[in-house]
């Protein structure tokens, strides 16, 4: 057989070795890739066994699962790029080993986003199944990211001319850019709101002089039931772009109240005032006392101010708090004879005296 192969020419000889040389290493390399996935992944499972952390047990999944595809058909690829066969079926064997391999790296990605994508889901499974809905909607757009940018490789590689064709998709994209620019804004806002999450349904938010419950987060807008009773639609770009105040995650809500008495209080009672306003709200439930102090003296009243806190983000907790507040303060007033001060005007007249 040995003998048959030496009266072969040269240039056969050359690359039946070279053909030997190629399947000899590439079986080497299969088993050294099989063995060291083996070991290294063998390893790491005991780790992530011990923390048992499932993200991360389907994250070494998916790559066990295309690691050999991979860096195979990638070491193959590198030992064509050495090998002296007939320059035609190099660039044949090539052109199919680029294709294999990009199809692999694309999965492999798209698998890892998908994984990714329904664990951040998984965080809103209990609060708002529409936001995990919606979330898990954007993993087909992800995966037709990842298919475009591999077809555009793989033509690359096979020699198109990859410039001419993203320039005629880009004046494409320009004229649908231009055409529904602000459909685009709010697009990109419903992601910021999404991903960034200043708000979430049911939270009470408010946005300029409205006040509300979110009610539902749209790709375009947002709705929101107003405590006033009807319902607000907003723009995602108008949520982002404004000022936006989030009750929800107020832990106790601060209100300031302002009383006057009138300038006929003597200074004796006037200096008990503080201590019987809060004589007065320290015994209420849900409501934390901070201060009262003699602020001023206005046109027709000496003016108190009253700082207190409400333990609760709810308006409507917030607003009996203060009705029991001002009930308290007006029986502390009548059992200490103090008077409220209200809009007077004194005159004074002068007897004016004839010769």
């Amino acid at each position: 057989m040995f003998e048959n192969i030496l009266s072969l020419p040269e240039n056969l000889q050359g690359f039946i070795k070279d053909a030997i040389i190629t399947i000899s290493v590439l079986i080497l390399a299969y088993f050294f890739l099989k063995i060291t996935r083996n070991l290294v992944l063998r390893q790491i499972n005991k780790i992530i066994k011990k923390s048992d952390n499932i993200l991360t047990s389907k994250v070494l999944e998916i790559t066990d699962k295309y690691f050999i595809p991979i860096t195979y058909f990638g070491l193959f690829y590198a030992i064509l790029k050495e090998v002296d066969f007939n320059p035609s079926i190099v660039v044949t064997v090539k052109s199919i080993v680029i294709i294999i391999t990009t199809f692999y790296i694309t999965r492999f990605l798209v698998d890892i986003s998908r994984i990714f994508i329904y664990a951040y889901s998984e965080k809103y499974s209990n609060s708002d199944s529409l936001i995990e809905r919606n979330i898990k909607a954007l993993f087909p757009a992800i995966r037709i990211v990842f298919w475009a940018l591999a077809s555009i490789s793989i033509l690359s590689n096979l020699g198109f001319d990859i410039n001419a064709i993203i320039a005629g998709l880009g004046i494409g994209g320009v004229a649908l850019a231009l055409a529904s620019q602000s459909i685009l804004q709010d697009l990109f806002s419903y992601f910021a709101i999404l991903f960034d999450r200043p708000f979430e349904i049911s939270d009470l938010v408010s946005v300029g002089d409205f006040i509300g419950h979110v009610e539902h987060i749209g790709i375009k807008t947002t709705r929101i039931k107003a405590v006033t009773g009807e319902q607000l639609i907003l723009a995602n770009t108008d949520l982002t772009s404004s000022r936006l105040r989030n009750f929800k995650r107020m832990e106790r809500r601060q209100i300031i109240l302002k009383v006057g008495v009138i300038y006929e209080t003597n200074n004796d009672k006037l200096a008990q005032i503080p201590d019987i306003i809060k004589s007065a709200i320290e015994p209420m439930e849900n409501i934390l006392f901070d201060m009262a102090y003699f602020s001023g003296f206005g046109d027709f009243s000496l003016d108190f101010e009253i700082i207190y806190y409400v333990l609760s983000n709810e308006i409507k907790i917030a607003r009996l708090a203060k009705n029991e507040v001002n009930f308290a303060i007006k029986k502390a007033f009548s059992e200490h004879q103090l008077e409220f001060a209200y809009p007077t005007q004194v005159h004074y007249l002068s007897s004016v005296s004839s010769e």
